[in-house]
């Protein structure tokens, strides 16, 4: 069969309703859906019911389908001529991977399309009343690999150069090298006071989130547990009288405790 094709969709950060109109017009007339752990499920009930669906559940600590597997069944959907989704958290070009997925199916001769997701390095921070800039507190940020691939020889994050050369630091699938990164961070200057934001499964209603410092995560070896993202930077400080997404939580509590 010929007209296969692959879409390199951004499910966005878990929240189902920030998922983007292209993604769900796309999903919504998929054959073949290739999923990773952190999609929310809800989603893929967006998939026509005879769709395939395949897990590819990456998680920290290994794989479900070595990423090898992943672009070989991508390539061998396609050449059946069906319409493959890939459907990654996030977006599909911030540390997921696509576009090793995109050079793969480009060298296979595979039509393809890359549809870009809400990522969680700006989306998460902002359900957790955290601006990643903000007039006289930050003026830049970047976003940064808490996991590099442990096969490298080297790490290619200069935390040195990081440390003190943008305001805010966003730190994705950090969870396990966070304290060292924080050791790193202090060590090339960057003050211990920091406040830092732990925030796990933000978007979500499962969202959780735990204020500290540069000098207290250090020593927080071992009680962070993924999916977890980090913001190290004074905009932490705004979280206070920022936090909405709680208060929204609160206020529907009290609404339906009044009702009842």
């Amino acid at each position: 069969m010929d007209g296969g094709r692959v879409y390199l969709v951004g499910a966005g950060p878990g929240d189902p309703g920030l998922m983007t109109v292209r993604g769900l017009e796309i999903l919504r007339t998929a054959d073949v859906i290739v999923y990773d752990r952190l999609v929310n499920p809800v989603l893929l009930d967006e998939a026509p019911p005879a769709a395939l669906r395949l897990f590819a559940g990456k998680r920290a600590g290994g794989h479900c389908l070595p990423q090898d597997e992943i672009n070989a069944r991508l390539i061998e959907q396609a050449r059946l001529g069906r319409s493959v989704v890939r459907l990654k958290g996030g977006d599909p070009f911030v540390f997921g991977r696509g576009g090793e997925e995109a050079l793969a199916l480009a060298e296979a001769g595979i039509p393809f399309e890359v549809v870009p997701g809400v990522s969680a390095a700006v989306a998460v921070p902002a359900y957790a009343g955290i601006p990643v800039t903000h007039r006289g507190l930050s003026s830049s940020f970047a976003v940064v690999t808490g996991h590099e691939d442990p096969a490298k020889d080297h790490a290619d994050v200069d935390w040195g150069r990081l440390a003190t050369a943008v305001d805010t630091l966003v730190v994705l699938m950090g969870a396990q090298s966070l304290p060292r990164i924080a050791a790193e961070l202090i060590g090339h200057g960057r003050s211990p006071d920091t406040p830092v934001a732990l925030i796990r499964w933000g978007t979500t209603e499962a969202q959780e989130v735990s204020i500290s410092t540069l000098g207290g995560v250090v020593t927080r070896a071992g009680r962070v547990a993924p999916p977890m993202l980090a913001i190290i930077g004074e905009v932490v400080r705004l979280r206070d009288r920022l936090a909405w997404f709680e208060a929204r939580a609160q206020n529907l509590e009290a609404l339906v405790a009044e009702a009842l």
